[in-house]
């Protein structure tokens, strides 16, 4: 027998903290829910007498094949013996009995995701004694029916259904709608016909020993760990499987006493919006799960000022307390037995993308957290939904004049949705995954079994629940927009169709769900993209994220090159894109892609001729025509960034990507032979025959980049005479330029040793002809492994590097992009093989430590050397606090991913500041 301490009475935080270091360790230990009731009471709140299981005991429960060991058993024991000297209560004894409820509790929460069994101690000598001690024997079996209901589905995983339809009958037989107009008699008899329920699913007789309700209720908690549900919410939020949870054994309060009695969850904040006000839901005589699962309809959390006013009185001022001993907003449930507040739960609360902001901003503006903390507080996913189309305003002005609004409810979760409705989650997520389908999940309510389903879903609809209801909280935690509790609509799970005000809508149509105003509409509304400029508080905390990056960014990188903070710059090939990156924050663009110019419809027959030339001379007659178009874009490009850098890269796709497509010119060809169609047939068959010379086996390792400059340098030699006159021009008219030239696909750097001198000549020249200086720089990108590894020749000539990540990624592991999508990635991913896509996250074993070795050979050659990142690794959150770590300066994104990689930015400066 070990000494290893399994149990902890709430009152035993402080032997807690000492075992497990710091209070992160004790949530690790407690998990969040135990930790929290620990720490309330700490604090002298009311919380009921209890203890807590670690999730230390979990994981062994689980190792040892789910078996639970003497000595925790034991130990759980004689904490239940202090619970009872604590409670003045005995389990299991008829004449004063202690019922408890078996809670889950893991470190990070996952709200639903975990099993709860109320009532625990209850059996038909128990609920006899406390209907002599209570008087009251409707209260005594509403309690023992629900244990009996709960036990069966929780532990003994009966079909919530086969409760659910007896309970439905008893309501039909006797003419009510709501569980609260049973009788005593009724309840009594729904207790027998769930424990028949009981032996008929299960062979056996619902346990009758409270010590077994207790022990199996314990370990079907530690089992749920594994359960597919949990498992989903884990994938979803990236929490580690070896975790565990704890459980919570705690004192039964009831708030299905009478009208004197309540349960309600509240948050000390909007969720939804972040405004600060208390904001959440209550009933009068029930217990805690009717609120949660959404099943009667709630009241306001204010309403409770006049049912029970001496309770939510306190209320107000453990809220207040809460909130600013955490610093955070608060999730509370609690129950009101007889009048008497008791706090049962208290965790920080999960939010909406927009209150997130909102909470961070306005907490940070009151002196309760500091600036730091604010931005800390937000992640990119959560800008990055900020920053989603929503329902255009017209449209929705339409659809509600036209009367296209089908249903209104609650607006749990923000945002705009549109697929196709599918009324359980197994199919959901089948036709969200297999079928890629867009996909609305219709429910009456949803349970902790339907999660997978709602985070394969674009939108969810309940037609049952509240703001606080198992949908709202999980919908706001994955920005999922939601709308709970659309009463008017009937949904008949048997004909697989729904039903409001006479429209009928089946499976498979397509509806559109706002989450923001709690509207549904019949069929496909049109959306619009949110402009940055309009949400305040999320400029706010982008600035913040600025100031960090530049006072706490300052580094040595891990290659010991030092490197000033990171800056997040943005690709942009037009003058609209320069200032959309520029309103977003962009300091700069670091990816302007020359050849997406040439593609105008105005300019690509110039573009062919230049290509089909046959002499130097013709070339440089189409380039000429070039020219003024290429100027034009620059001159746009320079003016939108006054001020802030400009990267160029000079031409780079192979040329036969600007031609005509050689299958379908074939095919007009054949055709036009086969009708003996003359007229412009000779034209096709050069054009046709040109283009098949053009041929490589593989193109993207051929002719294209510095290759196709070293080739037709003429091409890059007009590109670069375009970006300097413009430069010069927009000079002239006051404008502080700052271009720098991009080289691409250099493998070796006598490659640029014969092509830069050459353009750097053209710069020169034409800063005289027009009579201005200006700073500007050549530089190459670095995609090709032996540029990276022959950096340090590299940096001799030039003067920045910016990685374009995703040929460097094919180049390294040998992969096709679009072949390795298609046919085989996903299924690497799934099976372990590669933990992340690399096109989409940085693969720093491989192509970081390429990067890393590049840097510092390259800064050991020129200690000045600016590098980058322009590939679409440069907008995701690892790739981005990777860049920080080996000492880039600057990232480069899309225009629309800016935001997110300022607040990346800053939260990489932030986590490694002290390194």
């Amino acid at each position: 027998m070990s000494d290893k301490k399994w149990v902890y009475l709430y009152s035993e935080v402080k032997q807690a903290e000492a075992y497990a270091g710091d209070w992160e360790g004790v949530r690790g230990l407690l998990g969040g829910k135990g930790a929290n009731l620990a720490e309330m009471a700490r604090i002298g709140l009311p919380v009921p007498p209890g203890f807590t299981v670690t999730t230390e005991a979990c994981n062994a429960y689980i190792a040892a094949g789910n078996q639970l060991s003497d000595e925790m058993w034991n130990q759980m024991l004689a904490a239940l013996a202090e619970v009872e000297k604590q409670a003045g209560k005995k389990f299991g004894d008829p004449k004063n009995p202690l019922l408890v409820s078996c809670r889950s509790g893991a470190k990070f929460s996952m709200p639903g995701m975990m099993d709860t069994v109320l009532n625990i101690g209850l059996n038909d000598d128990t609920a006899k004694g406390m209907v002599e001690l209570t008087g009251n024997e409707r209260f005594v079996y509403d309690s023992y029916r629900r244990l009996v209901s709960m036990f069966g589905s929780v532990v003994l995983e009966i079909p919530d259904e086969a409760f659910e339809e007896v309970l439905d009958h008893m309501k039909e037989e006797k003419g009510v709608k709501l569980d609260t107009q049973l009788t005593a008699a009724d309840l009594k008899t729904l207790v027998e016909q769930f424990k028949a329920v009981v032996k008929r699913e299960k062979g056996f007789e619902f346990p009758q020993n409270p010590l077994d309700q207790m022990r199996l209720a314990s370990e079907a908690v530690f089992r749920s760990w594994n359960g597919k549900r949990a498992i989903d919410y884990r994938r979803a939020s990236d929490i580690p499987d070896d975790l565990g949870t704890a459980v919570n054994i705690v004192t039964m309060v009831f708030g299905n006493m009478g009208d004197d009695s309540g349960t309600g969850v509240a948050f000390t904040r909007n969720p939804a919006t972040g405004e600060n006000k208390l904001y959440g839901e209550y009933l009068l005589n029930a217990q805690g799960e009717d609120v949660v699962a959404g099943i009667r309809n709630t009241e306001k959390i204010e309403h409770m000022a006049k049912d029970l006013p001496e309770a939510y009185e306190q209320f107000l001022k453990i809220c207040d307390l809460l909130e600013k001993h955490y610093k955070d907003m608060q999730d509370m449930e609690f129950t009101v037995e007889r009048g008497r507040l008791w706090m049962l739960q208290t965790r920080n609360g999960k939010r909406t993308a927009q209150s997130a902001v909102k909470i961070a901003v306005d907490m940070a503006k009151e002196g309760l957290i500091s600036k730091k903390d604010a931005v800390q507080r937000v992640t990119p996913t959560q800008v990055d939904t900020l920053l989603h189309p929503q329902f255009d305003p017209d449209a929705v002005k339409k659809a509600r004049k036209e009367g296209g609004v089908y249903a209104t409810g609650v607006n749990a979760s923000p945002g705009a949705a549109i697929g196709q409705i599918y009324f359980d989650a197994d199919t959901a997520e089948k036709m969200a995954k297999e079928h890629k389908q867009e996909v609305i999940m219709v429910r009456p309510f949803t349970k902790p079994d339907d999660v997978h389903g709602m985070l394969a879903a674009n939108g969810i609809l309940t037609s049952e629940g509240g703001a606080t209801s198992h949908a709202a909280v999980v919908a706001r935690q994955f920005g999922v927009p939601c709308v709970v509790g659309a009463s008017s609509i009937k949904i008949d799970l048997n004909k697989r169709q729904m039903t409001a005000n006479g429209v009928v809508v089946k499976e498979g149509d397509w509806i559109s769900v706002d989450g923001t105003s709690g509207e549904v509409y019949l069929g496909k509304m049109d959306v619009k993209a949110p402009k940055l400029e309009e949400q305040v508080e999320l400029l706010t905390l982008l600035e913040w994220a600025d100031e960090i990056c530049a006072t706490e960014g300052i580094r040595t990188s891990v290659n010991g090159s030092p490197s000033r903070g990171l800056q997040v710059w943005a690709n942009g090939d037009s003058p609209e894109d320069a200032r959309r990156a520029r309103s977003y924050g962009a300091k700069g663009i670091g990816l302007c892609r020359t050849e997406h110019m040439f593609f105008d419809p105005a300019r690509l027959p110039i573009v062919q001729r230049m290509i089909l030339a046959k002499t130097s001379e013709a070339r440089v007659e189409a380039l000429n025509e070039l020219l003024p178009f290429q100027r034009g874009d620059f001159e746009g490009l320079f003016e939108a960034m006054d001020g802030y850098p400009v990267i160029i890269r000079l031409i780079d796709p192979p040329l036969h990507e600007f031609m005509p497509d050689e299958e379908s010119l074939l095919e007009e060809v054949i055709t036009m032979r086969v009708k003996k169609e003359t007229a412009g047939l000779e034209e096709k068959e050069t054009l046709l025959a040109n283009i098949r010379s053009m041929h490589e086996s593989n193109p993207m390792m051929g002719l294209r980049g510095i290759r196709l400059g070293i080739v037709m340098p003429e091409i890059v030699e007009m590109q670069v005479r375009a970006i300097f006159e413009a430069a010069a021009n927009m000079t002239k008219k006051g404008v502080h330029v700052k271009p720098e030239v991009m080289i691409p696909l250099t493998g070796h750097v006598n490659e640029l040793k014969l092509i830069q001198p050459r353009l750097e000549k053209i710069a020169k020249d034409v800063m005289d002809e027009k009579g201005v200086q200006f700073p500007y720089k050549f530089g190459t990108m670095i995609e090709i492994p032996r540029a990276a590894l022959t950096a340090g020749e590299i940096a001799s000539v030039a003067e920045f590097f910016s990685f374009g990540t995703n040929d460097l990624t094919q180049m390294t592991y040998g992969y096709s992009r679009d072949d390795a999508e298609r046919a085989f990635l996903a299924k690497y991913v799934e099976e372990g093989i590669l933990p992340k896509n690399p096109f989409q996250v940085i693969d720093r074993d491989g192509v970081g430590r390429l990067m890393d070795l590049a840097i510092g050979e390259g800064r050991k050659a020129r200690p000045e050397l600016e590098v980058g990142i322009c590939g679409e690794h440069g907008g995701e959150p690892s790739s981005i606090e990777f860049c920080h770590l080996v000492g880039n300066n600057y990232v480069s994104c899309s225009p629309f991913r800016v935001p997110v990689a300022r607040l990346s930015a800053a939260l990489a400066a932030l986590k490694h500041a002290a390194k």
